[in-house]
């Protein structure tokens, strides 16, 4: 019985030989394109997907008005958070917005050992749900992704959302962006 295990393997050996032919194959070289980006975009967030409605992250991302929120989002490392399937409701400062803190506290908290306390004040900018502007003159707090309650105002049938005014509301695939004039403080503890 070995002598034929033998051969059989023997056989398999020289079939597998001789179906490996010299061949010579032109081996493609890829350079890398020095214009990509340097970030590294990986994870549920980078995924595109033509079919469907862009995600409060892919809103805030194609906003020029909202580069330091996005730059924000990506410090803190929450840009899965906020392409979940929600729905979500995220009110997000623009740019002025962040300029209207004091000097010195966007770079501040940007820097990786303030990572927590700036995901604690981003979080503070998210609510599960999707809910209109109008329909949020029905609220007097909302609970917050970080566990705080952020206080509702009515003034002049306008809602205030923790002393910031709300400039234009995006429904998004996974809830709805509204745009606001200030960045929200959480409470300290």
């Amino acid at each position: 019985m070995k002598p034929i295990k033998k051969l059989m393997l023997a056989a398999f050996c020289l079939s597998l030989f001789l179906g490996c032919k010299n061949e010579t194959k032109e081996a493609t070289v890829v350079e890398a394109d020095k214009s990509a980006e340097t970030t590294e975009r990986t994870g549920q967030a980078f995924i595109e997907d033509d079919g469907s409605a862009p995600s409060v992250l892919d809103i805030a991302i194609g906003s020029p008005d909202h580069t330091t929120l996005v730059a924000a989002v990506q410090a803190a490392q929450l840009e899965n958070v906020l392409v979940n399937a929600g729905p979500l409701m995220v009110f997000a400062p623009t740019n002025e917005a962040f300029a209207a803190l004091p000097e010195g506290t966007v770079e501040d908290l940007l820097k990786p050992e303030n990572k927590d306390d700036l995901a604690d004040i981003l979080k503070y900018h998210v609510t599960p749900g999707n809910y209109s502007k109008e329909f949020l003159t029905k609220f007097k707090k909302l609970g917050q992704a970080n566990n705080q309650d952020v206080q509702i105002e009515v003034i002049d049938g306008e809602p205030m959302i923790g002393g910031a005014k709300i400039l234009a509301s995006i429904p998004a695939g996974n809830g709805i962006v509204h745009v606001i004039d200030k960045v929200l403080l959480p409470p300290t503890k």
